[in-house]
């Protein structure tokens, strides 16, 4: 357990709330518990949460140092939400719509000249991630060209200008690419910066605070942190101004995406035919269901219940949010670390302390033989010190330099033989690579890998990364 010196400022309670809805003394100590614990056993710096039942918030805490200047989080820190992000780019494609400036339907070569394939793709694709547009930061890192400031259309230039993935509407794969020029469509259509747009038409009518994450940087803001393998925590120096943009801009508090959690569950700001639209999933040609509406994931928990949910990662950053728009609930966490699984850990325990689980649900794990044994192979060189050039991208191999490989082997290779690695579910597609992810157990501990390589058994990898797990 942390100190108790870790447990920041008191609860937002709402004395207002029927008692049945009140978060209760022993689910209090229960959060606090979950959190705790989470960030103790990962090595996470902190953690901000907020629990929206009987759609009013009922909950807001931070735990943990926000900063090497600040001690102590507090709930009213921005952080840093990332993608996130996506479905107020989405909403706001959605309010245009409403207006009568735009349909979701038109082609992106209407609004933004030059992207590959504009003639057909729609703007319900880009925002759909069915566009076929490159992912232009399918990496858990960041790459080069992040060191220097970049602007939405230094990032069209260099990714939607080049050949499609697949055609337009037959198959899912998530890109940051396809938001960027989503967000250059409201800016020309609205006629002002996405930002302006987003405080005027949703974040001042619902008393949000929300800011550029490029801001959200100093003294006064919490700082990112990232970790190779389990090595030490170090600070993570932010990306260089203007790479996340409609993508990922956005910084604000818990409470404050909670406020917009409450406008999906009471069906304020946008239309409740446009918040249906938002999470309906879209299909594909051949009729496939892709789990994701507009902007955010959508399906059923483990329990039976309906989700709408979404996670972001910036720079030493990550969140989570899911709502329950039935059970008028939602769950907000944020760290500011760009390692391990905690936000899942505790977004999941959060969730099964405020809306009890019915039901269990299986494993969907499954076994790529060839690729799993290839991956215990890059991960044994890991831990020993030997990686091989050969087997990585040139990105990756900016990725570990002697400070990362050092760390990896220090700390990979003291924990001595695995007793288990396996994959965690079937691969995925993400800007031109596949995703695939592994757990590796040992009689103390667990590790997370999260991993991007080149189609085929033998495709080098762009991202190897291994953190801690709960």
């Amino acid at each position: 357990m942390l100190p108790r010196t870790l447990a920041a400022a008191a609860a937002l309670c709402c004395p207002s709330l029927a008692a049945a809805q009140a978060i209760t003394p022993a689910e209090t100590a229960a959060i606090d518990r979950i959190v705790e614990t989470s960030l103790a056993s990962t090595g996470v710096p902190s953690a901000s949460v907020a629990v929206v039942r009987g759609g009013q918030i009922v909950f807001t805490r931070a735990y943990g140092k926000a900063s090497e200047k600040m001690a102590q989080a507090r709930p009213e820190l921005p952080y840093q939400i990332a993608s996130i992000s996506k479905q107020f780019t989405a909403a706001a494609l959605l309010l245009l719509q409403r207006d009568g400036k735009l349909s979701l339907d038109d082609t992106v070569s209407q609004y933004v000249p030059g992207v590959t394939g504009g003639d057909r793709i729609t703007l319900r694709q880009l925002v759909s991630h069915t566009a076929g547009l490159q992912d232009y930061w399918p990496q858990d890192y960041s790459f080069p060209a992040m060191e220097k400031p970049t602007t939405p259309q230094g990032i069209v230039d260099r990714w939607a200008r080049k050949p499609p993935d697949f055609a337009p509407g037959t198959q899912w794969q998530y890109s940051n690419t396809g938001y960027v020029v989503a967000g250059l469509v409201v800016e020309k259509v609205a006629g002002e910066p996405l930002l302006a747009f987003l405080q005027r038409r949703i974040f001042k009518p619902l008393g949000m605070t929300a800011i550029d994450q490029d801001k959200a940087v100093g003294a006064r803001y919490p700082q990112g942190y990232h970790r190779f393998a389990l090595g030490p925590v170090r600070v993570a120096p932010p990306a260089a101004r203007g790479w996340l943009f409609a993508a990922g801009e956005l910084a604000m508090s818990t409470a404050d995406l909670a406020r917009w959690d409450i406008a999906r569950i009471d069906r304020t700001v946008l239309r409740p035919e446009d918040w249906q639209a938002q999470e309906t999933a879209v299909k594909l040609a051949d009729g496939k269901d892709t789990g994701y509406g507009l902007g955010v994931s959508v399906g059923t928990w483990t329990d039976g219940r309906h989700y709408v949910e979404h996670s972001g990662e910036a720079v030493g950053f990550l969140s989570e949010n899911i709502v329950f728009p039935d059970d008028k609930a939602a769950v907000v966490v944020f760290i500011n670390a760009d390692f391990s699984d905690a936000t899942e850990t505790i977004a999941k325990g959060i969730v099964a302390t405020v809306l009890p689980a019915k039901t269990a649900a299986a494993s969907d794990a499954v076994d790529e033989t060839a690729k799993t044994a290839q991956a215990r192979r890059i991960y044994d060189m890991l831990r020993s010190g030997t990686l091989d050039p050969a087997t990585m991208t040139e990105d990756s191999n900016y990725y570990f330099d002697a400070a990362a490989r050092a760390d990896y082997a220090a700390s990979l290779g003291a924990l001595g033989e695995p007793t288990g690695f396996a994959p965690v579910r079937g691969p995925r597609l993400r800007g031109g690579f596949v995703n695939r992810n592994y757990t590796v157990t040992y009689p103390n501990r667990t590790l997370r890998i999260i991993t991007y390589a080149e189609p085929g058994v033998t495709g080098r990898y762009e991202q190897f990364l291994v953190q801690p797990a709960n």
